[in-house]
């Protein structure tokens, strides 16, 4: 054999070395791949809102209160800025809080935030079909909100909003649905798990698919047993938050409370597949406020001040017809007989209660204007700053009751039972360390005579 003969030889048994190294690496790092936990290559992420209740912000009057949309949009530009992937975020409804005129301004205020936070889906829970199809549709127009429901339509059938919406151009699809015990006389709602196929159906084959689920916890998971086309359901109104959990190939979770809690799904490619994993996030004081929904609750609260909505458009208050006699006298008429209670309420916060929260801005907000005035909605009590503006901060008659019977005739007690009167305000939510006792000592009145 020559020389050249032997070097193409070599030549070729190199090349043949070469490529079965290549071969076998190639082997190696594919079944590493399949093999391995595919926590990177994040493709995009996901935060579900939900049972968000009207609850703008936290009450304010104590400490330690989680949620408001400020946290929200912090928590969401934090993952955009820090992982540099996609968020998509959504809602699983029930975010207004009523149909008066403040609960729609107020829920507006909401999903402006949620629009700003890049709003990809709003699913139409229980609350949001009270307010009317031809609501929905003009405020979907006007906001552009990007509402989703495979399963409402109005009394003739027509549905209050698209059945699917997209995740981009390959991260999945998104639908919502609505627990059929919502319908009433003018909402129609079709199985939830049929509505969805349907919907699904109308999308691209071989994609994630998000499911917004507006139901009760046993529904929800009945419904993720069932549902094994869906990569993800996140409901709510479930008491309690759910961590994501496996049902079937199913992940179900639940974002309820007030917005206090929200649902963080990550969705990535781990060879072949696409898989989810998430967890529950308690936006509590460790978030900061973000300046665009800071922004935002400025904006709504602008627009309250300009619309000073009387306390019959809040919401609050019953309209029931009440007696004549019915009506409060204001603190003055006090005065004349109860001097020293009168001087010991004017140095307690009850009677500087309202400076507390013009303080902050929040005077012209019906939700605070409640507990912050005297007799709200009552005959002769607040009704709104132009129309009442002597009856603000916690006065004798909050506590009392409407006492102009008992001015006109003393021997006549005032109506209420001050003592039951406290949890009206002094509840859960705003005052979870009360207790009457130690309360009641920095108030205390009625033992001195003048």
């Amino acid at each position: 054999m020559s020389d050249g003969d032997r070097r193409l030889v070599g030549s070729r048994q190199w090349l043949l070395w070469v490529g079965l190294l290549v071969l076998v690496g190639t082997i190696v790092i594919l079944v590493v791949e399949r093999n391995s936990p595919p926590s990177k290559g994040f493709r995009s992420e996901l935060v579900v809102s939900g049972d968000t209740a009207g609850w703008l912000v936290p009450c304010g009057c104590t400490s330690n209160q989680s949620g408001g949309l400020p946290r929200r949009g912090t928590f969401v530009h934090s993952i955009s800025r820090e992982k540099m992937t996609t968020v998509y975020v959504a809602d699983a409804g029930g975010a207004a809080s009523g149909t008066s005129r403040y609960q729609k301004t107020k829920f507006e205020a909401i999903l402006r935030g949620e629009l700003t936070m890049g709003l990809v889906a709003h699913n139409l829970g229980a609350s949001e079909v009270t307010l009317g199809g031809e609501y929905l549709r003009e405020l979907a127009a006007r906001l552009h909100v990007p509402f989703v429901s495979a399963n409402v339509t109005d009394a003739s059938g027509r549905p209050l909003a698209e059945p699917l919406r997209s995740l981009g151009s390959s991260d999945g699809m998104i639908t919502g649905v609505l627990s059929p015990r919502y319908a009433t006389e003018g909402v129609q709602i079709e199985d939830p798990r049929t509505a969805i196929l349907r919907a699904i159906a109308r999308g691209k084959e071989k994609c994630s698919v998000v499911v917004l689920a507006y139901m009760p916890e046993e529904e929800l998971l009945q419904l993720a047993a069932s549902l094994p086309e869906a990569d993800v359901i996140v409901g709510g109104p479930t008491g309690q938050s759910i961590s994501p959990r496996q049902v079937g190939p199913t992940q179900v979770a639940s974002a309820t409370n007030k917005g206090k809690f929200l649902v963080h799904f990550a969705n990535y490619v781990g060879g072949a597949r696409r898989l989810w994993e998430g967890n529950i996030v308690e936006l509590n004081e460790k978030f900061g406020d973000d300046p665009d929904q800071q922004a935002n609750v400025r904006q709504y609260l602008a627009e309250l001040e300009k619309l000073d909505l009387p306390a019959g458009e809040s919401g609050f208050v019953s309209l029931l017809p009440m007696p004549k006699e019915y009506r409060l006298a204001g603190n003055a008429a006090c005065i004349s007989c109860h001097k020293n209670d009168y001087d010991l309420w004017n140095a307690s916060k009850h009677g500087h209660a309202w400076q507390t929260i013009k303080d902050k801005g929040y005077h012209v907000d019906s939700y605070c204007q409640q507990c912050h005035t005297t007799g709200y909605g009552l005959p002769g009590g607040f009704e709104s700053i132009s129309r009442s503006s002597t009856m603000t901060s916690v006065g004798c008659e909050s506590c009392h009751g409407p006492s102009q019977l008992h001015v006109r005739e003393p021997k006549t007690k005032t109506p209420f039972n001050a003592k039951d009167q406290c949890v009206r305000c002094h509840d859960h939510e705003n005052s979870p360390k009360f207790e009457y006792e130690s309360y009641w000592a920095k108030i205390k009145h009625g033992s001195v005579k003048p």
